[in-house]
């Protein structure tokens, strides 16, 4: 299927949108850094009533960050290992993980040797900057902090990681590898159950979610949700992903996650009787 662009987008079906998940990392990130009009258009978003929640592979660290610091109503991290909120009424961070802590630990040493395997295997990757804030997953870089490496080197990391039988998404800059039945999706599904009483397994409040990312390890959530959205930037992986989101935007990266909240935006206001309905 081929995004249609953004501006096709009925601005009544748009206007029934009461959240917004989004990938991070060349998405609401450009270049490595948050924009401020990116971080604007989350501010606005919040501001207007939508709920927020970032969907990345970052890891446990930014994510206890992201949920204190941003304007949003939670983030899921590390790929679904787990989601975090700012409690309001208690004043403190939660955070509800997928698995215990001794299973965790359990899983470290076996993270550390695929990671190790890979290394050796993969010439010119490298751990991610981020690993030392990790909980579930090894990341392995292969363009945020290293000279870009070609394709063929992408798919030698996950074959190595699915050899040793971890789950292995590819991101706009890392591959990631846990060990675990999880993805940005299933915990995404959780999540709306356990936090907010949402079920978008219902016809009628998963169209009334919006997800929007750019790479192949947002394939599933592009798949699930009818009103998915790409940055332009995602048009790159054109043949290489699962399957492609329903609309994209002009823009790419943050630019392009600023014109979708502008979209919504203006959808709320000129069709007010449809933002409760």
């Amino acid at each position: 299927m081929t995004p249609r662009p953004l501006r096709e987008w009925p601005l009544a079906e748009a206007a029934r949108v009461h959240t917004v998940f989004a990938d991070i990392d060349d998405t609401i990130s450009t270049e490595g850094r948050i924009t401020a009009s990116a971080y604007e258009a989350l501010e606005r978003l919040h501001e207007a009533g939508l709920r927020v929640v970032p969907v990345t592979g970052r890891p446990a660290g930014w994510c206890d960050h992201i949920a204190r610091m941003w304007p949003v109503d939670a983030v899921v991290g590390e790929n679904g290992a787990f989601w975090m909120w700012r409690d309001e009424a208690a004043g403190k961070l939660r955070t509800r993980h997928r698995l215990d802590e001794a299973t965790r630990a359990a899983n470290g040493a076996r993270l550390r040797e695929v990671a190790a395997r890979v290394l050796r295997e993969v010439p010119g990757c490298a751990p991610a900057s981020d690993q030392f804030c990790r909980l579930y997953d090894v990341a392995i870089d292969f363009r945020e902090d290293v000279p870009p490496l070609p394709v063929e080197a992408i798919e030698r990391i996950v074959a190595t990681m699915r050899a040793a039988g971890m789950h292995a998404k590819v991101s706009s800059i890392h591959v990631n590898g846990w060990f675990g039945n999880w993805d940005k999706l299933e915990t995404t599904r959780l999540m709306m159950r356990e936090r907010f009483g949402i079920d978008v397994d219902g016809v009628a409040d998963r169209a009334r979610c919006v997800f929007v990312g750019d790479s192949p390890n947002d394939a599933p959530m592009f798949a699930f949700f009818p009103n998915s959205v790409g940055v332009a930037n995602v048009m790159d992986f054109a043949g290489r992903i699962d399957a492609m989101p329903a609309w994209v935007t002009p823009s790419r990266a943050g630019a392009g996650f600023a014109e979708l909240a502008q979209r919504l935006l203006e959808a709320r206001s000129a069709f007010p009787q449809e933002v409760n309905r």
